[in-house]
């Protein structure tokens, strides 16, 4: 399932170069050959450069813990209204231990009923970010409370990471993987409310 035309289609196996399999095989082997980095890695050298950022947000060097982390994918697939990033994000969210209550409370927004004031606005500098691609001085000040530079700057840098990724997806079509499930209809109903 796509949100449009698959205009871009996951490159196969039997597609390969051997360039690109020194790059894909190891995902290919670790069962994570997901349909984004087939799509992706049809344009190798941006992929690799894509791919580090992306290590960065999912990987140890953020400053974020998980569920944060998740939180901001989720809102950002919400205000993107991207079903493939959706669907694969409440898989790792689960994953990650966020509770499904969340998961679900992230399509409604901050102003959901049971956020924590600090959870309301990590959800908030998600939305703020897609509408104005600045976060707003109150919820700058919320995030400050607990955050530190470093993380305050992976809340940007998460965000602006997986609209990059949506802005892809949606545009070349990248259909779900299997096994995944999302109902792409109520998700595309729902955007972010402006800020």
């Amino acid at each position: 399932m796509t949100t449009g035309p698959v205009r871009i289609p996951p490159l196969g196996e039997a597609e390969w170069t051997d360039a690109q399999r020194r790059q894909l095989d190891y995902a290919h082997r670790q069962g994570r050959f997901y349909n984004v980095v087939g799509t992706l890695a049809r344009h190798a050298e941006a992929s690799v450069r894509l791919g580090q950022m992306g290590a960065h947000v999912l990987g140890p060097t953020s400053t974020l813990t998980p569920r944060d982390r998740e939180l901001l994918i989720l809102r950002t697939a919400v205000c993107c209204r991207s079903a493939y990033e959706w669907a694969q994000h409440v898989a790792i969210a689960r994953k990650a231990g966020v509770p499904d209550a969340d998961i679900a409370r992230c399509r409604l927004g901050p102003a959901a009923e049971g956020w924590s004031a600090f959870d309301a606005a990590l959800l908030r500098a998600a939305d703020e970010l897609h509408a104005s691609q600045r976060i707003g001085d109150a919820t700058w000040a919320t995030l400050a409370t607990r955050y530190d530079t470093r993380q305050l700057m992976d809340v940007v840098f998460a965000v602006g990471q997986y609209t990059l990724v949506a802005m892809a997806l949606k545009t070349f079509g990248t259909p779900l993987d299997a096994g995944l499930d999302v109902a792409a209809d109520a998700l595309l109903a729902l955007d972010c409310a402006p800020p």
